[in-house]
């Protein structure tokens, strides 16, 4: 996290709290809306490889306390979109449990294993193998809902611009989102954003699977947003692609890895 970021770290968390909490995106509202199942017929959803599920934790964890067994869970905070116009709604759950954890002994290495695999809509329960592409922090999730300038008098909250996590620009809803280029890779939607999934350069995340480039919900995060965001010395070990498959790795030098209620994850659907 930038210098500037810690500083003011403190501030934005008080004076975007209520915002958030009155936000169309806040936490309550999206449990109210997980007895959503539109468009969801039989006892198996079909949701297609590489989508993106973008969600926060409910509670945090850590290599220091966890241990293996341990459940966990998070909550989708955009509706995704999904073939004949069915979609996961937002406010559904994902869980999933701790699988081990090495606790930063003497100021070691420390590493947690978990996975997510069992989406929750309503009283209907999906199982799933997804895998990790991005996790951040919540004070950087707080910086992506917070305007880039006070918005002026009468100008409606949906209409302002936001900086998603990774650098992406959102014109307010209905407007467009442009990459750190200039270029437009999607349009912004109430509680979030539809964009194309794309590589970033350098980075070891994948773009569109199997030419399926249509539009994803990602929420507060960039259309090639990839790795760790605003956790310090926190590095994604093994992020579910490789075998073993749908085992995710954190590991931080010298001090555990602590991961936090409400910190954000883009977890993608391996199958």
């Amino acid at each position: 996290m930038a210098p500037c970021r810690k500083f003011l770290a403190p501030f934005v968390a008080s004076a975007t709290l209520f915002a958030v909490l009155l936000s169309p995106t806040s936490l309550c509202a999206q449990v109210n809306a997980s007895s959503d199942t539109k468009g969801i017929q039989g006892p198996e959803l079909q949701i297609p490889a590489g989508t993106i599920l973008p969600v926060a934790l409910i509670h945090g964890f850590s290599s220091k306390n966890a241990k293996a067994n341990q459940p966990i869970a998070a909550r989708v905070m955009q509706d995704i979109p999904l073939a004949a116009s069915s979609k996961i709604p937002t406010g559904a759950k994902i869980f999933g449990t701790v699988l081990s954890t090495e606790p930063a002994a003497n100021h070691g290495t420390a590493r947690i294993t978990f996975r997510l695999d069992r989406l929750q809509i309503g009283n209907k329960s999906f199982p799933v193998i997804t895998n990790l592409r991005a996790i951040a922090g919540f004070v950087e999730v707080q910086f992506a809902q917070t305007p880039e300038t006070s918005p002026g008098f009468g100008t409606p909250w949906p209409w302002v611009t936001t900086k998603q996590i990774g650098d992406d620009e959102v014109y307010g809803v209905g407007g467009p989102v442009t990459d750190r280029n200039g270029q437009k890779v999607g349009h912004g939607v109430f509680g979030g954003v539809l964009v194309r999934v794309r590589t970033p350069e350098g980075g070891d995340c994948r773009g569109a699977m199997d030419s399926d480039d249509r539009l994803q919900a990602l929420w507060v995060f960039s259309s090639d947003a990839c790795g760790v965001y605003g956790m310090d010395g926190v590095k994604i070990l093994h992020a579910g692609r490789s075998e073993p498959v749908g085992e995710i790795t954190l590991q931080a030098d010298q001090r555990d890895v602590v991961v936090r209620g409400g910190d954000a994850l883009l977890l993608r659907v391996d199958r």
